[in-house]
């Protein structure tokens, strides 16, 4: 009877995110869409055509993480943009899945990369002396080339279980993209093991990326409350702030979301953190990194006079 269900769903209709003002929404999220695209892809451009930048590891990881954030953001928008222009919110179920397997590849990489960072700056910070022997140019590129090899594969394993299930009518996703929880949401097999896998190996590896942030953190905490002066406390901090802001922004609704048994998962209370960290988040990224950065508005110049 399963397999017979199973074969009833070729595709899933994805949710509406608002029953009103299609168009004005469709406005709002193609400008938000642009300026995520300009502003990641400005980013990657500067770093890459700067010589001195590109060899830094913090630029090196930066301009890794505005690639991932193109790609993270470019998996969900444009189908959602489609729909909410035509209408049409029907994604096959081969579409559904390859758009699960890319949010998940894409957002786990932001993850770890975001964790990269945090130690490049506590190894800066706190252990100065050692900075250009540890965070060498191959171990970076070796630590880069490991965090999508594991999201990649962190991935497949969700979209293997996820495929192994079967679902019956009716096909709505509660949801404006196709994610694990929505979809675990409408199965109509036993999901225990897929709730297992997000709740253990998911959350071992959001804590992991999330736990080398805390203890960085902690550790330059320590390291600048043992500067004598002011100014160096706030040269410190200023350094570290804005990725501060990008952490915060996206694990508190990675968090939000995730961290919760799947049976609550409620579309109105969840799609606005969706929101945030598919769209305004990313679409923040480039402001926040450059507008208090001095190397990167130089890069930035740099890059404008070229062109």
């Amino acid at each position: 009877m399963e397999t017979d269900n199973r074969t009833i769903i070729l595709d899933f209709i994805l949710l509406d995110i608002s029953s009103q003002c299609d168009m004005l929404l469709f406005a709002i999220f193609l400008i938000m869409y642009v300026i995520t695209m300009l502003g990641n892809l400005i980013i990657v451009l500067a770093i890459r055509l700067d010589r001195h930048l590109r060899h830094t590891p913090m630029y090196y990881f930066l301009s890794n993480l505005s690639l991932v954030d193109i790609c993270f953001t470019s998996t969900t928008v444009p189908k959602m943009l489609a729909g909410e222009f035509s209408g049409k919110r029907r994604i096959s179920y081969g579409g559904c899945l390859s758009q699960m397997y890319f949010f998940i590849a894409f957002g786990t990489t932001d993850s770890f990369l975001l964790a990269f960072m945090a130690l490049d700056r506590y190894v800066a910070i706190c252990r100065p002396l050692h900075y250009v022997t540890i965070m060498r140019r191959h171990i970076c590129q070796l630590l880069v080339a490991a965090s999508w090899l594991a999201s990649h594969l962190h991935s497949l394993l969700h979209t293997l279980l996820m495929s192994c299930l079967s679902f019956c009518a009716p096909n709505y996703v509660p949801h404006f993209f196709c994610d694990v929880f929505p979809l675990l949401k409408i199965a109509c097999s036993n999901t225990a093991l897929n709730t297992l896998v997000v709740h253990s190996e998911g959350a071992f590896i959001v804590n992991g990326a999330l736990m080398v942030v805390g203890l960085s953190y902690a550790c330059i905490l320590v390291a600048v409350l043992r500067v004598p002066s002011a100014n160096g406390k706030k040269k410190t901090f200023s350094t570290c702030g804005s990725h501060l802001t990008v952490v915060s922004l996206f694990y508190g609704t990675v968090i939000w979301v995730y961290f919760q048994p799947s049976s609550s998962f409620s579309p109105k209370k969840d799609t606005l953190a969706a929101v945030m960290y598919t769209m305004v988040t990313p679409m923040l990224n480039p402001f926040i990194y450059t507008l208090r950065n001095d190397r990167m508005k130089e890069a930035l110049r740099k890059l404008f006079r070229r062109n």
